[in-house]
């Protein structure tokens, strides 16, 4: 029951936050009041259908403001979102993370990421710094403004939803298209192969969204918790996670997208979500 209602709400936040269709009839974008607000998942601005902001997108644009302007409202939406939900929102509210798990359902060999590639997850907290701060901060034009380069240079989401059905729905785009429109349906090209194979590799590896959601799972107000009296350690929790990571041991991982998995696997009983202050201690 509980995978069945991750699935409505991961699809009813999809089409609630890319429900512009007239977007996708017309080529256009949506430039109404709504595309100032951030969104909690990543999902691209440049989307035909997108009703508001992607947060990493909004936040390299204030980084590379001429004025190099702090944003209070991006740094405390995420604030906000990482301190109630942490990577509750990867699992459940992210249009991509939905994606990838549609295109894993593909028939075809399926394979868990080994132990000795277990630390390229701390390649997107590396993007995060170097691509979303870094670059559009330091590096800039002639007139001193940065470039959006996460979103620019490595965003598959932002190639599938904005880059490839712009160019499709506009005849003029196509003429414009280059080298970096290929590289970057290339990364998409890859990430879509990888998505068959491994679940959500682009959630572990690469989305530097996941990686400023993940600071805050350990202290989120949604959150696991383990009873150790009913916890007997036999590791099922463990097999049943998709994201490999051994539950009864570190229910607030990091890498944990709160998908509920493995508190439905526990016979036990012993997986607990919390969802409020009084109860964390």
């Amino acid at each position: 029951m509980d995978k069945i209602k991750r699935k409505l709400v991961q699809i009813i936040t999809l089409i609630s936050t890319n429900g512009y269709f007239k977007g996708f009839l017309e080529g256009s974008i949506y430039s109404g009041k709504f595309k100032s607000i951030c969104v909690p998942g990543l999902n691209c601005y440049s989307c035909p259908g997108a009703f508001g902001a992607c947060p990493i997108g909004s936040l390299q644009a204030v980084i590379s403001d001429i004025k190099y302007k702090f944003s209070f409202y991006i740094v405390g939406f995420l604030t906000l979102m990482g301190v109630t939900m942490g990577r509750f929102i990867c699992g459940w509210l992210c249009p991509f993370g939905l994606i990838q798990e549609l295109l894993n359902k593909i028939p075809s060999p399926k394979f868990k990421v080994s132990k000795r590639f277990e630390k390229l997850k701390y390649l997107k907290y590396v993007i995060l710094l170097v691509f979303v701060i870094l670059l559009p901060m330091f590096w800039v034009n002639d007139v001193g403004m940065g470039s959006p380069t996460f979103c620019k240079y490595i965003c598959p989401a932002g190639t599938l939803e904005g880059g490839v059905p712009l160019t499709l729905l506009d005849t003029s785009l196509r003429s414009a298209l280059g080298f970096l429109f290929a590289w970057k349906l290339t990364l998409l090209i890859i990430t879509i192969i990888l998505s068959i194979i491994i679940f959500r590799p682009f959630c572990r590896f690469i989305c530097p969204l996941g990686a400023i959601y993940s600071i805050f799972n350990p202290i989120s107000i949604y959150r696991l918790k383990i009873d150790k009296d009913k916890c007997t350690s036999c590791g099922t929790c463990a097999k049943k996670c998709k994201m490999d990571i051994e539950v009864y041991k570190k229910p607030n991982s990091l890498e944990c997208i709160r998908c509920g998995e493995c508190k439905s696997a526990c016979s036990q009983g012993a997986i607990k979500t919390l969802i409020s202050m009084k109860e964390i201690k």
